[in-house]
């Protein structure tokens, strides 16, 4: 695995360290796998076969292992900041792991599927205009966004932190500054979900 070269926000910090380690404890649970394997298999019906993905943030890697279920040749690449997250993600079959910042990564891969799940809400909004570039400069034809959604932005106090989660209309603002993509569907995964219960994300699933 490469390793992190710096950090230029106070959110990478934040990530890369102690509470990035405790985060990896909160979320790994079979339930959450579970609750994932739903969700993708809600997603994926709506767009077509897929060879090669790319997450940007997998942390452990819970949306991989629920891929690479439900597409058993697939090749997937994560982008992981966090250290001890991305060892353990690394460890699962058909997966290559970049212990890197995504607002650092730079790749001549392009692949079929590239997303975030609970990531873009973290970025510090000054940086989404290059995580949008590198989302859309390394797919080749789907870009999939699962985040907390708002018509406009705002800030959330995030486990006594000031800082650290934004909510916003990220699916709007990629498709604003790529005219190109089209949106094909979007839904909604509520709390209360009676199967499949996750945190109220919201994904938007866009093609070029």
């Amino acid at each position: 695995m490469t390793q992190v070269k710096s950090f230029k926000t106070d959110q990478e910090k934040f990530w890369a360290g102690e509470f990035g380690d405790e985060y990896i404890e909160r979320n790994k649970s079979k339930e959450i796998l579970a609750s994932n394997i739903g969700k993708w298999s809600n997603i994926v019906r709506r767009g077509g076969t897929i060879f090669s993905c790319l997450e940007l943030g997998p942390n452990i890697g819970l949306n991989l292992r629920a891929l690479g279920i439900l597409f058993p040749h697939l090749q997937m690449t994560g982008v992981e900041i966090n250290a001890k997250a991305a060892k353990e993600c690394a460890k699962l079959e058909r997966v290559k792991v970049v212990n890197e910042s995504i607002l650092d990564y730079q790749s001549d891969e392009m692949f079929d599927l590239v997303f975030t799940s609970g990531v873009l809400i973290h970025i510090n909004p000054d940086e989404l205009p290059t995580v949008y570039d590198v989302m859309y400069r390394h797919s080749k034809k789907y870009i999939l966004i699962i985040e907390y959604y708002n018509p406009t932005p705002m800030e959330v106090n995030y486990r006594g932190n000031d800082g650290k989660l934004f909510k916003r209309d990220f699916a709007g603002e990629i498709m604003d500054r790529y005219p190109d993509l089209k949106l094909i569907d979007y839904g909604f995964q509520y709390h209360r979900d009676n199967h499949f219960p996750a945190d109220d994300s919201t994904w938007f699933l866009m093609e070029k």
